[in-house]
């Protein structure tokens, strides 16, 4: 009797990137741009999230989709500042998949919205393997997790538009060879732009508003 072999993966990655695909036109109808944020735990997502907020929300509209595995931590911050925020707890997914996104932007407002920003389940294996139906992709890497990430988990900086190197602010205590990173980045990702940034002290940040006002032109 033969063996019959079941592609798991693949078939749950194909039923994944046709439901992305819808999302995506969804969005196109609507003329938004929507964004996926990835990155470790701790590495500075929402902190990147509420200085962009707080320069581009008087100019346009913006939502959010938090991902987390449980709380609402994040997502309170977000509303705090009048923003239209979805909460998704994947009870234990290390990911956000384009059905959760699905369901998100089904309770957003999209005709009022211009941007939409996911923040994905901090993880540096499993979300980059899941479309969503993002317009870009960003990779965001704090200096304390340090410069070797290219080349342990190489998926996440493959598909990422924008590496944004976070919390340069604390560089001169911690072995970050940042050229090192850089070229190890562009050897898996040639087009990708590396922009050294802190969250916190807003060193950098420029270059990344300028980057997210192009992609809103």
């Amino acid at each position: 009797m033969s063996v019959k072999v079941l592609n798991v993966k693949e078939d749950i990655l194909g039923a994944n990137e046709e439901k992305a695909k819808k999302n995506r036109e969804l969005l196109d109808k609507n003329h938004n741009i929507l964004i996926n944020i990835m990155s470790s735990p701790g590495a500075g997502k929402t902190s990147l999230i509420m200085q962009t907020i707080n320069r581009f929300k008087d100019k346009i509209s913006i939502a959010v989709i938090e991902g987390d595995i449980a709380s609402t931590i994040d997502a309170d911050k977000i509303s705090s500042q009048d923003i239209p925020v979805i909460q998704i707890n994947t009870a234990g997914a290390c990911h956000l998949d384009a059905i959760m996104i699905e369901k998100a932007l089904d309770k957003l407002a999209l005709e009022e919205t211009d941007l939409v920003i996911i923040e994905n389940v901090g993880n540096l294996v499993c979300p980059a393997e899941f479309a969503l139906g993002a317009h870009k992709t960003i990779m965001l890497l704090s200096v304390p997790e340090g410069d070797d990430k290219p080349h342990k988990y190489p998926l996440m900086f493959t598909e990422a538009d924008v590496v944004l190197v976070n919390k340069t602010d604390v560089m001169p205590y911690f072995d970050f060879d940042i050229k090192a990173f850089s070229a190890a980045v562009s050897g898996l990702n040639p087009s990708a732009r590396i922009l050294p940034v802190s969250a916190k002290t807003g060193e950098g940040l420029e270059l990344w508003f300028s980057w997210l006002e192009d992609m809103l032109k």
